[in-house]
Formats: structure tokens, C-alpha cells, sequence
């Protein structure tokens, strides 16, 4: 059996979603640790310890699999920037769990820049290849970054360009994705291979809308515009309330029993992030108060229902490495609409399974949730056919993929 150490040191594979450093990648390690658990390999994935209550090693993720909590720094959640001066605190901490294990990895398989220099540092002392996935890339959120407060440190940018030239394979997420490696930090093509994140097909699939809106306490009558992701800028969320701040001004009867809940962040602790203060603003100054709730981050298990009982999900991010929850939604039926970039355009199929708009067109927004909220007879198709589109990132799928990644990097030793 093959045993691979995964890394994920900023944001723990099991923590609740839609916080401040929780989305996607958590749902990526932890599904891909399952898929490769079921195919009996032995995976442990180690993360920094945020919490000293939480016990250090969890078996959450199946028999043969393990979450360790490693102490780095605080036991408190903090900046992740400051991480970087706990990593080797971190690798000290790997170091004595494996002594104190007795085992021996065949591969490491790294997330994010953070992990990503973890591996190195670990390649070094047990000569095993490293499979390494960036998720976002520091260089592009930076052609987007609205003001200087949000660009990413060259710290960063540093860290990211050693990786991508040192790695054994990259992983990208998309074709676009292996060009921006390649162009922007320099890594050789034939040490990327292009496999998409997956999504679970026992957890993402089509339900009864009024079933759905049963279970997550919406009236059956009232017309859902989802958003789903974290609370910070990048997202775009202020897009989305100007969208709907002139959808109820063109089409007001449009408004009458339509919801817009926001999942993610904590709505109720707006000190604890400036852009929930700020969106909170935003939408009483437009006078949108009576459509738009947030709800908070929600447990995964609630988010299939939250999917299906919504006429369409908006993701309309500034930049999108691939774009998890479109995927999901699609899986679930539910038509999209995302802005055209990163890879999202990959992933959804202009005006067959969604649709794509400008990024910080909150008028071409409009539009298209004005067309959908009009037409059932388009969103019930639409819909449908997402969800036939998504059923080829089933992880069982994905999962084969990458698993040929594994093999033949194990096969050139």
C-alpha cells in the first residue's frame, strides 16, 4: 500500500466552510484523501494546530487516513503570512511524528505556497518526489488586487517560483492555469499535468426543489439567488449587490418574494473582517436589506439543499483558479453564473449550463439573472444539463487522474 503524506499547513481539511481561509482547497484535500483512502492507500495530511482542544491526530477522514495537528506558533488562528515564520516549527513537528510513527512516505502531495515549502524542506531528508498543487496563484491575484492592501507580498511570490521550478509535477487545475505556470513563474510544461479538482457525486446531486427548500426553512414561493465562498474582496460580492440593486430598480416586481442568502463568513463578528462590515453597509445604502441575508458559514452537508432550492448560483469573483462551487452547483441542477476568468470559463458552458459575465459588470449581471428569473423554461434546461456536465468530475474520476500522476512519478524512481 502506498502511504503519502499530504500538506495543507494554513487551513485544516475539517473545518467548517466559508471562513476566512476556508473554500475549495479544504474540500479538495479532504475528498481526494477519501477517494485515495477507498482505493487503499494510507494518507495522513498534516496542518498547523489552531486549536490545542482539538485532538492532535483525527481518523474523520477514514480508518487508514489521519489529520495531524501540528503545533506551529499559536495554537490560535492567525495570519497566514505569519505562518511562514513557524514553518520550520511545523517541519520540526513532521519530523518527530514520522521518528515517533516508525513509517516512511512514498510521496508527498503539497497545497498552497505554505505546504509547498514544507515539501521542499522534507524532500531534502526523505528523498521522495513531491506532487504539488498551487490552488491560487499569487501573481494573478495581484492583477486584480482592488488596492494596495490587498496585493500579496513578494514573500509570496518568491516561495511560489521556487516551487514551480523544483517540483516533481505541478498540478493545475485548468489548460489556462498551465500556461500562467509557465509564463508567470517559469515551470517546465512537461512537469505539468493539467487534472481539475472533483466533487462528490454521493453528496452533489439533483433534488426536488421544494424538498430543498423544505429542509433549509425557505418558503416554498420565494425565489433563491445563492452566493456561496468566503468574505473577502477578491469574490466580488459588492457586483452582486449592485446587481441586485438594479434588478429590484428595472424589475421591481421581480424583487417581491425573491432571497438572496450570502454563505460565508461570520455576520455577526463584522469586527473580525472589514468586508462584512462593508457589505453590510453596501446593503443599506442600496436599500436591499429586505433581499439579501447572511447566513454565515454553513456545514457541507446543508449546502447540496441551499443548491437545489435555488433558481441559480453567482459566483462573481474578480479571479477564480477553477471554481468549486460553481461545480457543485451544477452537479446539484442548479444553473450558474460566474465572471469570465481564471477557470471559470473552463468550467462553465456559456449559455448551456450557466453563464458567463464580465468581472465587475454588475449591469451585464443584472441581465442575466433578470433572464433567468424570467424563463423557467431556460433554467430547467440549463440546470439539467449542468448537472450531465458535472457528472465527469465525479472524484472516482478525478481521483484516476491523479492517482496516474502518483504512479508515474513512482515508476521514474
Amino acid at each position: 500500500m502506498l502511504r503519502v503524506a499530504q500538506f495543507s499547513v494554513h487551513t485544516c481539511p475539517l473545518a467548517t466552510l466559508g471562513g476566512k481561509e476556508t473554500g475549495g482547497m479544504n474540500v479538495y484535500v479532504r475528498d481526494l484523501s477519501r477517494e485515495l483512502l477507498r482505493r487503499g492507500y494510507l494518507i495522513d495530511v498534516y496542518t498547523r494546530s489552531q486549536d490545542p482542544a482539538i485532538p492532535r491526530v483525527s481518523q474523520a477522514l477514514g480508518r487508514r487516513g489521519r489529520v495531524i495537528h501540528v503545533p506551529a506558533g499559536p495554537q490560535r488562528p492567525y495570519s497566514k503570512y505569519q505562518v511562514h515564520d513557524h514553518l520550520p516549527e511545523f517541519v520540526a513537528g513532521v519530523l518527530a511524528q514520522v521518528e515517533a510513527d516508525g513509517i516512511a512516505y512514498d510521496l508527498i502531495h503539497s497545497h498552497y505556497w505554505l505546504s509547498g515549502g514544507v515539501a521542499q524542506e522534507l524532500r531534502q531528508r526523505w528523498g521522495v518526489p513531491i506532487v504539488h498543487m498551487f490552488h491560487t496563484l499569487g501573481r494573478l491575484k495581484n492583477v486584480v488586487a482592488q488596492g494596495a492592501e490587498a496585493q500579496e507580498p513578494e514573500l509570496r511570490i518568491r516561495v511560489e517560483e521556487a516551487i514551480a521550478r523544483s517540483a516533481d509535477r505541478l498540478i493545475a487545475a485548468t489548460p489556462s492555469e498551465q500556461e500562467q505556470l509557465i509564463a508567470l513563474y517559469g515551470a517546465a510544461a512537461e512537469r505539468i499535468r493539467v487534472v481539475p479538482p472533483g466533487m462528490d457525486p454521493a453528496r452533489f446531486y439533483p433534488l426536488p426543489a421544494d424538498r430543498a427548500k423544505d429542509v433549509v426553512g425557505l418558503q416554498r414561493s420565494r425565489r433563491s439567488i445563492l452566493f456561496v465562498g468566503r468574505i473577502e474582496p477578491l469574490k466580488g460580492l459588492d457586483t452582486l449587490l449592485w446587481a441586485i440593486s438594479l434588478v429590484k430598480r428595472r424589475r421591481p416586481e421581480l424583487t417581491c418574494g425573491m432571497c438572496v442568502p450570502i454563505i460565508g463568513g461570520a455576520p455577526y463578528r463584522v469586527s473580525d473582517n472589514d468586508e462584512m462590515a462593508r457589505l453590510q453597509a453596501l446593503r443599506e445604502e442600496l436599500g436591499i436589506g429586505d433581499v439579501v441575508t447572511f447566513l454565515g458559514a454553513q456545514d457541507q452537508d446543508a449546502l447540496p439543499y441551499y443548491y437545489a432550492a435555488s433558481e441559480m448560483v453567482v459566483m462573481p469573483s474578480d479571479y477564480e483558479s477553477f471554481g468549486m462551487v460553481a461545480l457543485e452547483a451544477m452537479a446539484c441542477g442548479t444553473p450558474v453564473i460566474v465572471s469570465d476568468v481564471g477557470g471559470l470559463p473552463y468550467l462553465v458552458r456559456h449559455g448551456w449550463t450557466g453563464y458567463r459575465v464580465p468581472a465587475r459588470d454588475p449591469g451585464a449581471l443584472a441581465d442575466k439573472i433578470v433572464r433567468l428569473l424570467t424563463d423557467e423554461g431556460l433554467r430547467r434546461r440549463m440546470g439539467q444539463r449542468a448537472a450531465c456536465w458535472a457528472e465527469k468530475y465525479g472524484w472516482p474520476t478525478i481521483a484516476d487522474e491523479v492517482e496516474k500522476v502518483y504512479r508515474e512519478l513512482l515508476a521514474a524512481r
